[in-house]
């Protein structure tokens, strides 16, 4: 599956509608992320139950700043609406395909009661 382009408009539907979403935080300008780009592409084209977006940090700000990317490319993790994973730094292929395996086999169902259960009642 193609990258998907993720705004500000779009970025809370793709989450909420997709159970697994990876996100690259990129800018052109960064020498790192385009070398992590044909990595990430190969990646979503193998995983084709996975949405793998990207926000451009240059022309969707705001939506870097609510994350506080401070540092690109950085990779985050989504499963489920819930943040596994948000690190700088580009990935060989290798670490990107371990870091996706090690997301599909968190227990959910914890990740839900240790969240419910660190919200104030």
């Amino acid at each position: 599956m193609a990258t998907v382009e993720l705004t500000a408009e779009n970025f809370d539907a793709v989450v909420e509608e997709s159970g697994f979403v990876l996100v690259d935080f990129w800018a052109s300008w960064c020498g790192p992320c385009r070398q992590f780009a044909p990595v990430y592409e190969k990646s979503a084209e193998k995983h084709d139950d996975i949405v793998f977006g990207k926000v451009d940090t240059e022309a969707e700000q705001s939506l870097a700043a609510a994350f506080q990317i401070r540092s690109i490319p950085t990779l985050m993790i989504v499963r489920d609406g819930v943040v596994l994973y948000a690190q700088p730094g580009a990935l060989p292929e290798s670490a990107l395909e371990d870091l996706i395996e090690q997301a599909r086999k968190v227990d959910m169902d914890e990740v839900r009661k240790q969240v419910t259960e660190q919200q104030p009642s």
